[in-house]
């Protein structure tokens, strides 16, 4: 992906809310461009959901609570839609089960498509109000997240084919020959914590708080896909010594043996991409790997995984006087419709979501928003896991040091990847 010439502030600053919102229903749809009818309708597990769900629910996030709720006189395109496409909101009345999206053959993915381009045109008497920027830019967020999701769905119901369907040609990537890993060091102390009230965050990423760090230092870089064979290669998978007790049970009990999207073709290692199958570039950051694996690579390389508070303290460049901070919109992220996939970049952002040992908790004095909305986050704080970063799938622009990204410890369809840390 290409480097941008402007920092995240700048993208904030210098795009229109009305210019950002019009950007992202394009790129979703762009993003859905090459994908049949069929193809926008399978459901390959009940984590992923099918493209066609995603482009309606996103629909249904603008329908429903900007324009029912303040378009005078606005109809429902269809009153079938909400019940179709709402996700978890209690507060919005029953739902279609998440396990079975993939039976909605009907409607039409064209119908959608329809139905996307009525909403938008509706919005516009909306998108200049002022009273509305907080939830306008809450919705743009939310279809950036369901951009990264719909990539990482249809790759993994792509990777069900036996026949390795490709979703796009094989685009040209730099790769980049990584680097003997280098250490950020932090020296310890009080650390600020959570987003600091400029520009929009989700409100899992607040209140800012203060945190006590010990010294510890960050890699410079992420663990690659020729370090982990070296893991694999050392028994690093059949070693219990190495793995949680949870993460021993998931192993033993699935047959995991390598990352997601891994295999020895005919012609040598080799990994499932949006382009098909593809040779394995030793170089590039490993991804597709759930918490448990993760945490037994640190382990097995004698270090460990930072916390969300370690790993955001050195991208804010609180580890020494004058540091830089880490540019959030740098790095190799989301640019336009085509194949993510990681090649190693300078910088804390992009390639892929990183573990922390953090538990996916609230901050002290949270508290739930009022309104469906307050059920966005807050809810699923229970039994998951904190990531940081962004991705090669992650629209550029939407992150920031304080997002906090979390999915359970067995999940791996993600782009997730990891960063060592080390106590000093």
């Amino acid at each position: 992906m290409s480097q941008p010439s402007r920092t995240a502030a700048e993208l904030r600053q210098q795009d229109s809310l009305r210019q950002r919102f019009l950007a992202t229903r394009e790129l979703s749809e762009a993003l859905a461009a090459p994908l049949s009818d069929a193809d926008a309708t399978i459901q390959s597990m009940d984590d992923a959901s099918p493209t066609k769900w995603h482009l309606a629910h996103v629909t249904w996030f603008w329908e429903t609570f900007l324009l029912r709720d303040h378009a005078d006189g606005y109809v429902l395109f269809d009153e079938r839609y909400p019940y179709l496409f709402n996700s978890y909101y209690e507060a919005e009345g029953e739902r279609h089960a998440r396990a079975r999206r993939g039976m909605l053959s009907r409607p039409t993915l064209a119908e959608i498509i329809d139905w996307r381009g009525h909403v938008t045109a509706a919005m516009d008497r909306l998108l200049d109000r002022e009273d509305l920027r907080p939830l306008i830019a809450l919705g743009i967020a939310h279809e950036q997240q369901h951009q990264e999701l719909l990539l990482t769905d249809i790759k993994h119901a792509l990777f069900q084919n036996p026949c390795g369907e490709a979703m796009w040609e094989r685009h040209p990537s730099e790769r980049t020959v990584p680097r003997e890993i280098g250490w950020h060091e932090h020296p310890g102390g009080i650390a600020l914590i959570g987003h600091d009230g400029a520009g929009f965050a989700f409100d899992n990423e607040g209140p800012r708080h203060r945190v006590l760090l010990e010294p510890f230092a960050l890699a410079d870089r992420l663990v690659t896909n020729g370090e982990w064979d070296q893991f694999i290669a050392d028994g690093g998978y059949s070693d219990a010594r190495l793995w949680l007790s949870d993460g021993w049970a998931w192993v033993q009990g699935e047959g995991i043996a390598t990352p997601l999207y891994w295999r020895d073709g005919d012609d040598g290692p080799e990994q499932f991409t949006h382009s098909g199958w593809q040779d394995r570039n030793p170089d590039a950051p490993v991804t597709h790997i759930s918490h448990f694996e993760a945490d037994a690579f640190a382990s097995w390389a004698g270090a460990r995984l930072p916390t969300e508070f370690e790993w955001e303290a050195i991208a804010r460049g609180q580890h020494a006087e004058a540091a830089p901070s880490h540019d959030p919109a740098a790095g190799n992220q989301l640019d336009e419709a085509a194949p993510p996939q990681p090649v190693g970049s300078d910088g804390l952002f992009g390639d892929c979501w990183q573990f922390t040992r953090s538990a996916y908790l609230p901050y002290p004095r949270f508290e739930v928003a009022e309104g469906a909305v307050g059920e966005y986050n807050g809810k699923f704080m229970s039994g998951q896991g904190v990531l940081k970063g962004a991705s090669c799938a992650t629209a550029r622009g939407h992150s920031r040091a304080s997002y906090r990204n979390f999915f359970y410890p067995q999940q791996r369809w993600q782009f997730t990847g990891l960063r060592l840390a080390k106590d000093i």
